[in-house]
């Protein structure tokens, strides 16, 4: 399965040992992770501006994170679609890569539910709709 894992989801991995940090775990060993450019440095400067990390321990973070996954730069969405146009950008990275579902905290994209058919999950909802995708 391709999964896009946002940023929020990726950060909570790595900041405590939860069901994010399962949730990546699991992944990385089963699945195909999607990231873009855009994810990969929003982890790396909320790592340093929010979560203390310094920035030897943030860059040795995303370089793990990018040893797991493919790398891609989608076009932007033709049309805006969430408040936050980064959240944009997550939806452009999943349509671009024909993910099957979008992983994430964010309530934003959390309240779509899904996009162009593609769902949208909470990592908590994860494990249902991994087993289903089986």
């Amino acid at each position: 399965m391709k999964l896009v894992i946002d940023t929020n989801v990726l950060i909570a991995a790595f900041i405590a040992r939860g069901t994010c940090h399962e949730l990546l775990e699991h992944c990385a060993l089963r699945h195909t992770i999607l990231i873009s450019d855009f994810i990969l440095n929003e982890f790396k400067t909320k790592l340093v501006s929010k979560f203390g990390f310094t920035a030897e321990e943030a860059a040795a973070a995303t370089a793990l994170v990018r040893t797991r996954a493919v790398l891609h730069s989608p076009e932007p969405l033709s049309e805006r679609v969430c408040r936050d146009r980064d959240d944009d950008k997550v939806l452009a990275l999943a349509v671009a890569t024909s993910a099957n579902c979008i992983v994430t905290g964010d309530k934003d994209l959390l309240d779509l539910a899904e996009y162009r058919g593609l769902p949208i999950v909470a990592p908590g909802q994860f494990w249902q709709f991994d087993s289903y995708m089986r």
